[in-house]
């Protein structure tokens, strides 16, 4: 049942060399650090303009509209002049140092590669380029983009080392009423319906690999969320409890490595104030109203538990996010009236049991990307990186929580009223068998 689902073609929708390409159409109107994006109205800068007298001279400083110079700082590029490449010397390079370099290069330029001649055309399928590239670091985060335009899947990745964004064809996937579910150690996950039927794919954006999981044993549309496995090449789903008509529905995980859903314990009576979930340490946590706090998931025991943290007073709407090492954070708006609203970031005590305030986001950036009280917005992490994106303003912030450091996310993918973003590490050597 598994291989029906799996693109014979993986390779079809990447040969050429423009599929993944940078989304420079994005950059020319959003982009606020090009060379010549912004205007110099300084007299002394004008050529030909008429002299005036030292007096009068005022020397005026201009920036992109909404950035600052931290920010101006993070995305600005370096231009390094073209390196001359003796052709000879690369082209007795010994197979094995030759996986190694290319195994190094980022993964989106791969594709680029791939065109220079028919031995780096089959690279993904060389079993050493892919021992090669699973040894190497991780290329580092990626932000996800989803939207339809015109029923049409789009995808655009921005790379945050790179400071780019690449579009990813994704005409390889059914065209069923699907959304994202979320990413997972280069793995991304999709919820949908075909026709009437509730189903959930897992494809790999890269090698435009995917497959169908087979139907749960409940089979009810409900909240999913995936984890990947990169020790034993395996990934899980978790499908939470829920209430579907006059009955409660079973919590049921899908292992890969047996290619089934199991059923686990039923969480017990909750009124759940949010749908977000975060994963961290083996655990699944929900926000919680009755009873008061979190409901914690053990993945390695499969039982619900009952944590009782209290939020924090006028809290208006919390996102859990998880963090690396154990850690786990609570981030929301706090304050009645808009103009005494803030967004605020706390950090769970696990001996404590308590939530305690480790950053606020300043004013600026605040009304920048929320100028109205009312305006929703999304908010999800990864390796202690918090994204937030305004769905009306179409922007995207990032918070850096082990430096403390606040900045734009350049680019125009965002833009889409209906886009879903996650965070993504882009790689070629994790399988969706």
């Amino acid at each position: 049942m598994a291989g029906s689902g799996i693109s014979s073609e993986s390779g079809s929708g990447v040969s050429g060399s423009g599929a993944f390409r940078d989304d420079e159409n994005c950059h020319k109107q959003v982009s606020p650090i090009r060379g010549g994006g912004s205007r110099n109205t300084s007299p002394s800068g004008r050529v030909g303009s008429r002299n005036t007298s030292p007096s009068r001279q005022k020397v005026i400083k201009t920036k992109p509209r909404g950035l600052d110079e931290e920010t101006v700082a993070t995305f600005g590029k370096v231009v390094h002049p073209d390196v001359q490449m003796e052709d000879n010397i690369w082209a007795m390079l010994p197979e094995d140092l030759l996986n190694e370099i290319l195994a190094r290069v980022p993964p989106f330029m791969i594709f680029r590669l791939r065109s220079v001649c028919k031995r780096w055309n089959l690279i993904l399928q060389d079993h050493s380029f892919l021992k090669f590239h699973s040894q190497v670091p991780s290329h580092g985060p990626c932000l996800l983009t989803f939207w339809k335009n015109s029923q049409t899947p789009q995808c655009s990745v921005f790379s945050l080392p790179l400071k780019t964004w690449y579009r990813i064809p994704f005409n390889f996937l059914p065209q069923w009423a699907f959304w994202l579910v979320g990413s997972s150690g280069g793995l991304v996950c999709f919820s949908g319906l075909d026709g009437l039927t509730f189903k959930t794919l897992v494809c790999n954006p890269l090698t435009q690999t995917w497959r169908t999981l087979p139907s749960m044993n409940y089979d009810q549309q409900r909240q999913l969320i995936m984890v990947v496995d990169r020790t034993d090449k395996s990934f899980k789903v978790i499908a939470t409890s829920d209430i579907y008509g006059d009955r409660s529905l079973p919590t049921e995980v899908y292992d890969s490595k047996i290619d089934k859903w199991t059923v686990h314990q039923i969480m017990p009576a909750v009124n759940l104030c949010s749908s977000k979930m975060a994963y961290c340490d083996s655990r699944l946590y929900l926000e919680t109203l009755s009873p008061l706090g979190l409901m914690m998931y053990r993945l390695d025991l499969g039982y619900w538990e009952h944590i009782p943290a209290k939020f924090p007073r006028s809290l208006l709407d919390g996102y859990l996010v998880a963090g690396t090492h154990k850690r786990l954070f609570l981030v929301g708006r706090i304050g009645l009236y808009s103009t005494l609203q803030s967004m605020r970031i706390w950090e769970l005590d696990h001996a404590k049991i308590m939530w305690v305030e480790i950053s606020r986001m300043p004013p600026k950036y605040f009304r920048a990307l929320l100028r109205l009280s009312a305006e929703r917005f999304e908010c999800f992490g990864q390796d202690n990186l918090i994204c937030f994106t305004s769905w009306n303003q179409g922007k995207g912030l990032l918070y850096d929580v082990d430096k403390k450091v606040w900045s734009w996310i350049a680019g125009c993918a965002l833009q889409s009223f209906n886009s879903q973003v996650c965070f993504y590490e882009p790689r070629f050597d994790v399988s969706v068998q």
